[in-house]
């Protein structure tokens, strides 16, 4: 079995599908279809895209939309767990997560001043709210540097591809970003950070490029 991961060439939203399916030692490759030229061949013309194929080759399933594309590679690959409150504790973080990203994408798109203000001081307080639940689950597992038991989560990597995405990608459109993040995180969740990024499971993928840890704390 092998996989096809779709989406631009950039970290943005995607980079938690990149380290489960490194995670996992999944054979898989990308691909960055011209935008918006392609956008009519991609799953309800959106990205990212995962395709799974068989030995032989032969396409068994296609699915878009990361949250639902996360949950299923997590389910399939062991980092939620099966007990389905335990699972759904990750996955509402994760949720979280999706609104502050939500609310960062508004002060992209938001034409006026007043709405780009506004989503701003959204997204910050998003961004609190998210933070101070993740210093929370990692101090209530023994503080050391994960959020649920002792091995690598889904809740661990959505978190690192999170901060990945604000820290690297998004400060490129809006520069203020990244020292609007660095400023709020707590050292839980830069341990957290340093801890992912470490794990002997993502490490081919977490060694490429600048560390995020490194950025983080810089």
């Amino acid at each position: 079995m092998t996989y096809v991961l779709r989406y631009f060439d950039g970290i943005g939203i995607a980079e938690a599908l990149r380290l489960l399916l490194t995670a996992a030692g999944a054979e898989w490759t990308e691909e960055h279809p011209e935008w918006p030229l392609e956008k009519h061949n991609q799953p309800h013309a959106r990205m990212p895209v995962l395709i799974e194929k068989s030995g032989n080759g032969s396409v068994d399933f296609v699915i878009c939309e990361s949250g639902c594309i996360e949950r299923y590679l997590s389910r399939k690959y062991g980092f939620l767990p099966a007990d389905l409150k335990q699972a759904a504790h990750q996955e509402q973080l994760r949720d979280l997560i999706h609104d502050v990203n939500y609310a960062l994408a508004g002060r992209i798109t938001c034409k006026c001043e007043k709405d780009k203000e506004e989503s701003n001081a959204k997204f910050k307080v998003l961004l609190d709210k998210v933070i101070d639940e993740q210093s929370r689950l990692i101090k209530d597992n023994g503080s050391t540097g994960r959020m649920f038991g002792e091995q690598l989560s889904y809740a661990d990597i959505a978190s690192y591809g999170f901060y990945k995405n604000l820290i690297q990608s998004a400060a490129q459109v809006l520069p203020d970003v990244a020292d609007i993040v660095k400023h709020k995180l707590t050292p839980e969740v830069i341990k957290l950070i340093s801890t992912v990024e470490t794990d002997p499971l993502v490490k081919k993928h977490t060694s490429k490029g600048e560390s995020l840890s490194a950025m983080a704390t810089a």
